[in-house]
């Protein structure tokens, strides 16, 4: 199937309801089906170094099948059925893939964030009620083996913790020293009251053919908590329904079991799972997962290049934060058989998208998707017109509109009005989106639209674009952030009396957390000191401010809320007036306006600048400019 438009995306769902489709009902049906067909066909390659010529372990589909099966019938051993959850907090590596499918078929499961805190940890795996907890074995230069086994104290019902060790995925010398340098932690067992076990040991003694029914129709079968990099997340519940609607989306839409996808991104977050690993599922292509911190990992952006050569990948799964850094390093590989990168999880500044494209001949798909959603939404057309800075026309069976409130209740928005994005496709579980009940009210338009809490219009064309955010989220490199975190920290400051933290622009991570204080009547404290204040006080780092900036008085609303649109222009001016400055261009920020299309729009006074010097600096920014005079 092609999409090239509108026109084509309405034939392929006038064919048919998406309920006749004949697709899998389930995760092993979808699985049985693609070993059968691919049975030595690639399927998952992992290496833990990021060299291209490192050690690599390839499953092909007929032995991922087996491994998969093996994980679930062990799972089902320790008491995990249907309504029973698996959770996983690990890196990536090729057992965080069967931790994944295998808990899916045996149960529900739910893989967590590495980097949160314990108490963060706890609380998902309390909320989801998880009975087993897969995970790594102490490990050099990672904390995640201490941090689960504080988490799991705080969580009763775990009684089975299932340990990976790396080591197994290197060679001599290196894995001749881990074991001398292994962080000591004997008395784990002790500390919780989980039983701890070898995770491939206790799988290789389970049966290749399962050993339970498999489900006999659509249930519950994924917990994603979304948010969370700072106060406790929400749990979002996916249906098998919402899995092969995305792996058939990746797998008819944008793939062939023919494609190789260079896939450095986490396996914790819906689009590696759901877009890109349920896809191959779905397709038989075939996956790589470099190092366990994907794109983040050791010489990952220096070997990049190499890296899709080893592969011959003709895929790329990345995000904005990727694409700044490796158009920091030269094209030094043979990547011809490169045709197609996806790109998600934030807005793609234009120059970036120009820069990728003449460097390596490679087109980006800019899509949208959402863990509320399950994911996909909409995507650049793969064989149309790519509007950049747009999120693309909607995908078959996604019905997307924009609703803006009304004196009667929301209405429609027109063609190109602003209002929010509200969704309605198989990946929306209408009324059951989070574990937590109270937290799915006022969810949805009509009992059936997802209120996504990002702003947008839809132009002439049917393309979607967003212009900012109903939530009042900061989305730092793909990683939500409340403010309100933020600012409940401040205003544990003895001199601060008012507090509004919003999301900055930033040309590597698309926003960094900033935050403008009113201080209390005659106090005294220096900006300095309370970005250190946050840096003591706000546990999650990558939401601690970078800065902080003191006002006479917060610009607020009526009722006297804090009036955050005057403070994002504040900061829109603040850093691109910096960026150009330290380009030495003269241009600086006359004013920001609120546009009803692009929403903030930095204007410019020239000073005698030159258009493309300008571009080239601003460029990096997913906030538009233009010309004041």
């Amino acid at each position: 199937m092609t999409i090239a438009n509108m026109a084509d995306r309405n034939a392929i769902e006038n064919e048919m309801p998406w309920e006749n489709r004949e697709v899998p009902k389930t995760l092993y049906q979808m699985l049985s089906r693609t070993a059968e067909k691919y049975p030595d066909y690639n399927a998952f390659s992992y290496q833990i170094l990021s060299g291209p010529t490192d050690k690599a372990e390839t499953l092909n589909w007929a032995g991922l099948k087996d491994k998969v099966v093996q994980a679930a019938n062990l799972f089902r051993s320790l008491g995990v059925g249907e309504n029973d959850v698996v959770a996983y907090v690990l890196p990536n590596c090729n057992e965080t893939i069967l931790a994944l499918l295998g808990g899916a078929v045996a149960g529900i499961v739910n893989p967590i964030n590495p980097l949160l805190e314990p108490e963060q940890i706890a609380s998902i795996l309390r909320e989801t009620g998880a009975k087993v907890v897969v995970t790594l074995k102490p490990f050099p230069k990672t904390d995640v083996a201490q941090k689960v086994a504080e988490a799991v104290r705080h969580a009763p019902k775990v009684d089975t913790v299932l340990e990976v060790d790396l080591n197994r995925y290197l060679t001599p010398p290196k894995s001749w020293i881990v074991p001398l340098i292994r962080p000591k932690f004997e008395n784990r067992e002790h500390l919780a009251h989980a039983d701890y076990r070898n995770f491939n040991a206790e799988m290789a003694k389970q049966p290749t053919t399962l050993s339970f029914p498999d489900s006999e129709g659509d249930r519950v079968a994924f917990y994603f908590h979304t948010g969370g990099t700072t106060g406790m997340p929400k749990v979002a519940q996916h249906q098998y329904s919402g899995m092969v609607y995305n792996g058939w989306v990746g797998g008819e839409l944008l793939l062939t079991e023919n494609d190789t996808i260079m896939c450095p991104l986490p396996l914790f977050h819906v689009m590696a799972c759901h877009v890109m690993l349920m896809a191959a599922v779905y397709c038989g292509c075939h996956v790589v997962f470099p190092t366990p911190q994907g794109y983040r990992g050791d010489g990952v952006f220096d070997n990049f290049w190499k890296l899709n050569e080893r592969w011959k990948t003709t895929f790329i799964a990345t995000v904005p934060t990727a694409i700044a850094a490796t158009m920091q390093r030269p094209v030094d590989a043979d990547i011809s058989t490169i045709k197609k990168a996806f790109s998600g999880s934030a807005p793609l500044p234009l120059e970036l998208f120009r820069r990728f494209e003449e460097a390596t001949g490679v087109t980006i798909i800019e899509g949208y998707g959402l863990t509320e959603a399950t994911c996909l939404v909409s995507g650049n057309p793969v064989d149309g017109e790519k509007k950049v800075g747009s999120i693309g026309i909607p995908f078959p069976y996604s019905d997307v509109r924009i609703y803006k409130s009304g004196p009667d209740g929301p209405v429609e928005a027109a063609q190109d009005e602003i209002g929010e994005i509200c969704i309605s496709n198989p990946g929306v579980y209408a009324g059951h989106t989070y574990t937590e009940t109270e937290k799915n009210a006022d969810l949805f338009y009509h009992d059936k639209y997802l209120r996504t809490g990002d702003l947008g219009r839809v132009d002439a064309d049917g393309y979607l674009w967003i212009t900012g955010r109903a939530k009042d989220l900061i989305i730092r490199g793909g990683h939500n952030i409340d403010p309100a975190e933020i600012e409940e920290v401040l205003l544990g400051h003895e001199a601060v009396a008012f507090a509004g933290a919003i999301g900055q622009p930033d040309r590597h991570s698309g926003e960094l957390p900033c935050a403008f204080v009113e201080l209390v009547d005659g106090a005294s404290v220096t900006a300095e000191e309370l970005v250190k204040y946050c840096g003591i006080h706000v546990h999650e780092r990558a939401a601690r401010p970078k800065h902080v900036e003191i006002l006479d008085e917060l610009p607020k609303t009526a009722v006297g809320k804090v009036f955050k649109p005057d403070l994002r222009k504040r900061a829109i001016t603040r850093v691109y007036d910096a960026a150009l400055q330290e380009a030495g261009i003269q241009a600086r920020v006359a004013s920001v306006m609120d546009d009803k299309k692009r929403g903030l729009v930095a204007r410019l006074q020239r000073n005698g600048a030159k258009d493309a010097d300008v571009a080239k600096v601003l460029g990096d920014f997913t906030q538009a400019w233009e010309w004041a005079d």
